[in-house]
Order: C-alpha cells, then sequence, then structure tokens
C-alpha cells in the first residue's frame, strides 16, 4: 500500500499507485456508514492530491476540493461502500473481513460491486487534476457512503453538501461493470433504474405441523405471494414499459415441526417511470392483502417501504459533452450500453444541486477474454457467462481498468473546467 503518512511529493503524478490502492481497498472492505477506513485512506490521499478534504460529511462522507480561481465547479462522485458477501474469487487480495451483527451473528464483507474501482479511479483523477495547471474552476471530489443502502447520497445532502462546498454545474460517476476494460457506456435520459426495497410480513395463527387445520398458515401465504406477485409485472405492466419485481429473501419459522405465526419477505423492485414504479407498489400491497384474506389471516398484512431512491436521468447535454470528450481517449470505444436495472443514488446529489448528470458505465473485464467476439451479441454473450455485480465471484481486472477509469474522470471534469 501506497505510505499515507509522509509529506505530500513534489510530483504527484508518481505518488498515487492505483494498484496498491485498489488491492488494499479491496481486502478492508466496510459497510455502509461503517467506511471508517476507507474514509481515513481517502481523505489522506485527497489531501496529498493537494485538496481542502472535510471528513464526517453524512457520516463517513469525504468532500476534496481543488480551486483555481474563477471557473465551473464540477462534482466527481464514488462509492465507497461495500456488500454482506462471502468472496469467493479466489484472489491474492480476497477480502477475508467479517462484521458482528446486532444479534450476535457474524457476515463476510466484499467489494462485490466495485465500489472499491470507483474511489480508487476517483483518488487518481484528484492527482491527475492536482498535478495539472491549466485549468480554472472548481472541483469537488465527494466520496460517499451508503450507497448500497440507498442512504448516503440523502445523507450528505441533508449534512449540507451543496450549500457548503458549493452548487456544481454538473455531477459526474462512473459504475464499473462487466463489459470489456476500454468500453464506456452512457446512455441519455432514464439510465439507471429507481429502486424500492420493500419488507412484507404475513400474519398467521400457528400451531403443530401435525394439525395444520388448527392453524392459519403464514408459509403458505407467502409461498403463494411469491408466485403471483411475479404477475405483476407479466401480466400488469404494458410490454413498452420495464419494471422488475425479485423476492429476494424469505424467513418464516425455525422447526420442523412447527407452523409459525409469522412470515416474512425482502423484495426489490426497479421501475423507471413513476406511474409505472406506482401501479407496481399499489399492485404488490394488494397482492399482500388477498393472500391474508383468502387464508382467512388474523390481521392484514404489512408492508413496509425500507428503502427508496429514484431513477438516474442522465442529462442529454452534459452526456454529448461527455462523450465528445472521450473521443479523446486512445484505446476506448464509447457506446450507448440502453437502461440499466440496477440502482444508483448519485442523481440524488444531482438533483438536489439542480445539476445535470452524466453518469457512465466503466467496462472492467479483462479484454482478454473477448477475443473473437466482434458483434454486439457475441459480445453480450461473454458478458452473460461472466460474474455480475453482486456475485461472490465479481472480480474487475485492474489492468487497464483502473487507468481508464482515473482517465474518463479527469478528461470529463476537463470538458467543463476552464483552459487555457
Amino acid at each position: 500500500m501506497t505510505d499515507l503518512t509522509t509529506d505530500q511529493p513534489a510530483n504527484l503524478s508518481e505518488a498515487f499507485d492505483a494498484a496498491s490502492v485498489y488491492e488494499d481497498l479491496h481486502r478492508h472492505p466496510e459497510l455502509g456508514f461503517e467506511e471508517h477506513r476507507t474514509a481515513a485512506l481517502a481523505a489522506r490521499h485527497l489531501e496529498r492530491a493537494g485538496c481542502a478534504v472535510t471528513t464526517g460529511v453524512g457520516g463517513t462522507g469525504v468532500v476534496g476540493v481543488l480551486e483555481r480561481g474563477a471557473g465551473p465547479t464540477v462534482l466527481l462522485r464514488a462509492d465507497m461502500d461495500a456488500l454482506p458477501v462471502r468472496e469467493e474469487t479466489g484472489l491474492p487480495y480476497a477480502s477475508t473481513a467479517t462484521v458482528t451483527r446486532p444479534d450476535g451473528s457474524t457476515a463476510s464483507v466484499m467489494h462485490a460491486c466495485g465500489h472499491d474501482v470507483h474511489t480508487t479511479c476517483l483518488l487518481g483523477a484528484a492527482y491527475e487534476l492536482g498535478r495539472d495547471r491549466s485549468w480554472a474552476g472548481r472541483v469537488l471530489l465527494v466520496v460517499q457512503p451508503a450507497e448500497e443502502l440507498g442512504q448516503g447520497a440523502r445523507a450528505m445532502v441533508a449534512d449540507g453538501v451543496v450549500e457548503r462546498f458549493g452548487r456544481p454545474d454538473v455531477v459526474l460517476g462512473q459504475h464499473v461493470a462487466p463489459v470489456p476494460a476500454g468500453v464506456l457506456g452512457i446512455h441519455r435520459g432514464p439510465a439507471f433504474a429507481a429502486s424500492d426495497s420493500l419488507d412484507v410480513r404475513f400474519f398467521g395463527r400457528g400451531g403443530h405441523g401435525s394439525r395444520p387445520e388448527a392453524t392459519c398458515d403464514p408459509v403458505l401465504m407467502a409461498s403463494s405471494f411469491v408466485v403471483r406477485v411475479q404477475s405483476v409485472v407479466s401480466r400488469m405492466i404494458a410490454g413498452r414499459n420495464m419494471a422488475v419485481v425479485s423476492v429476494g429473501a424469505i424467513h418464516a419459522g425455525d422447526a420442523y415441526n412447527v407452523i409459525p405465526d409469522t412470515a416474512e419477505l425482502k423484495l426489490s423492485i426497479r421501475t423507471f417511470d413513476p406511474r409505472v414504479r406506482a401501479t407496481v407498489l399499489e399492485a404488490v400491497e394488494r397482492l399482500a392483502r388477498s393472500e391474508a384474506a383468502g387464508a382467512g389471516a388474523p390481521r392484514d398484512p404489512e408492508v413496509v417501504n425500507v428503502q427508496s431512491h429514484p431513477a438516474v436521468v442522465n442529462d442529454v447535454a452534459a452526456c454529448d459533452r461527455v462523450e465528445a470528450a472521450f473521443g479523446a481517449l486512445s484505446g476506448v470505444a464509447v457506446v450507448d450500453p440502453g437502461v440499466v436495472t440496477g440502482s444508483e443514488d448519485v442523481g440524488i446529489l444531482a438533483d438536489a444541486a439542480g445539476a445535470p448528470c452524466a453518469y457512465w458505465l466503466l467496462g472492467g473485464s479483462d479484454p482478454a477474454l473477448f477475443a473473437g467476439a466482434r458483434t454486439v451479441p457475441e459480445i453480450a454473450a461473454v458478458v452473460g457467462g461472466l460474474p455480475s455485480n453482486h456475485s461472490p465471484h465479481f472480480a474487475p481486472s485492474p489492468t487497464p481498468t483502473l487507468a481508464i477509469g482515473v482517465a474518463a474522470l479527469t478528461t470529463a471534469a476537463s470538458a467543463w473546467l476552464r483552459t487555457g
């Protein structure tokens, strides 16, 4: 790992070993709002790059400011939290980190979504912009916590990130994906889906497993609901629209021969259109109530929206400017990936600032894996066989992903900053 205790070196471009920092971050993942080590590392690098640094923004968030006189303000954002996933990549720098839950159990932690890539690239861009004396304006380098919880951007906004550090003229960022390194994907308009996470709890009447007739079985309610809720997309949403409803967890009971009193489910919903979102949410709750009513449940089910954030809507003019800037990067192909059904909370920062947003995909897979793939279907077939974000096997290739990610952020920021 790069020594973070020395004074700022004279040549900032030689101060940052991206691969070492990335491997260090990958070895030491931290969950949302617990990113204390990550935030400290980011703060030290931002200071060495010449930034005025503020920590503790929105909990564990970090903001670095580079300022060179009058000019536009550009916000570069990276998220830094990890996921409760047991890593199975076999990498020499694989995470073995665990956390203790409130109930005393332990969970493995992994950077299964690539936020270690995002943070490393942002820090690299800070060094590049700190070394470059040709621009004028302000750059806000925002290292955001708790994206996976859907709460980090809101926490930073609530803590006055816009009022305290200045209203940006544009919000820029990127997300690593299992497409070939060297590919940058940017889609205009709604680009990343809105997300809603629901807790659904069915209430029954427990009893002995040998006498189901004396009970009201919440397991049966939940099981039937899991099947019926899939009809929301297939039968209630028009084919021209998009929605995804997934049941990520179900829990009921702890014994073989006991019918429990309750059954709990966790749902993930992704949409782009607010009207479609409203339709899906209403349908989920209606189906839950109908299952309970049909089973003669002693009370209505609980449906609680525990996490929600809006779709990321990329500004057309901002994307045009970013794509034109990317044209100067050698070895890079810019494509339109279409809409991404994954979700991001970066749009909350842009909305709070009233600023246009341009958020793109950063290819993170070894290009050698795509040897011989020439057409879009052939490339898509390779991508389909690779571990995706949130997989325990997800492992972006540091080379050349990190270098391209640093260049993409630096180049995009420079498209707004006054130069010459």
